[in-house]
């Protein structure tokens, strides 16, 4: 995966201006965003999406180009073949397990195709769903949840998933069994990924390259690789960065 990015964003809140200004670029296919909460990592998933749209500059991917200010170029969020995951899962409250997860795939009015029916199916599978389709998101335990919303990310067959902090919801024996789902599924889907996350252990889990954010900007760039055959952990140095960050 290439990916390019280079924006501006300035909002305001209760009187408080913040300025997001993010620049980076990776040909790595997990890629992390990494740094204290209120930093700019969300705000820069929500660009790449197409849910926020920057004051100015560029997002490309593989050579694609889904946002330009320059040239007037804002891709519609549904034709960046992204998918989403929400630090809060966002699951539909009224619709079933097998309902949310087709959701993507339904036509504005009547039912879903046979080919459709079939992708969902392959994904209850896939994720372990098979006992609670019809379960809807109040009764489901933390990691059902989840599963089901990663299916419903992965539905649409996207060329790159966007994770926001995908374990925050979750304690932490249930985190860490979730880590290794999660890889699993990765690996299953050969599919490229950007996480949020401002947990050390989710990047040296996760990543091949780290995007360390500090009050709206991009404070620096790691590739996990350097820290192979470096005296420094990967750990450390990241706890050096947050420490940093707070300071």
């Amino acid at each position: 995966m290439k990916f390019e990015l280079d924006i501006t964003k300035r909002m305001c809140s209760g009187g408080e201006e913040f300025l997001l200004r993010s620049q980076f670029s990776s040909t790595d296919r997990a890629l992390v965003l990494f740094g204290p909460s209120g930093s700019g990592k969300t705000l820069t998933l929500r660009a790449i999406a197409g849910m926020l749209t920057p004051d100015e500059g560029y997002i490309r991917v593989n050579g694609d180009v889904v946002f330009d200010s320059s040239a007037g170029i804002n891709t519609p969020t549904r034709h960046r073949k992204v998918g989403y995951l929400f630090q809060d899962y966002a699951l539909f409250p009224h619709l079933t397990v097998q309902e949310n997860i087709a959701f993507g795939l339904k036509p504005l009015f009547g039912r879903i195709g046979r080919e459709q029916a079939r992708r969902v199916k392959e994904l209850i599978e896939i994720f372990g769903l098979g006992k609670i389709t019809g379960q809807k998101p109040v009764a489901l335990s933390g990691g059902q949840q989840q599963r089901t919303a990663l299916a419903r990310a992965l539905a649409t067959s996207p060329k790159m998933l966007l994770l926001d902090e995908p374990f925050s919801a979750l304690d932490q024996p249930l985190r860490i069994r979730m880590r290794k789902e999660l890889a699993r599924i990765l690996e299953t889907f050969d599919i490229p990924m950007i996480m949020v996350t401002h947990d050390s252990d989710e990047v040296a889990s996760f990543a091949k390259t780290i995007v360390v954010y500090h009050n709206g900007s991009v404070a620096n760039i790691h590739a996990a690789d350097d820290f192979t055959n470096s005296s420094q952990s990967l750990a450390e140095a990241l706890h050096n960065q947050v420490a940093m960050a707070y300071e």
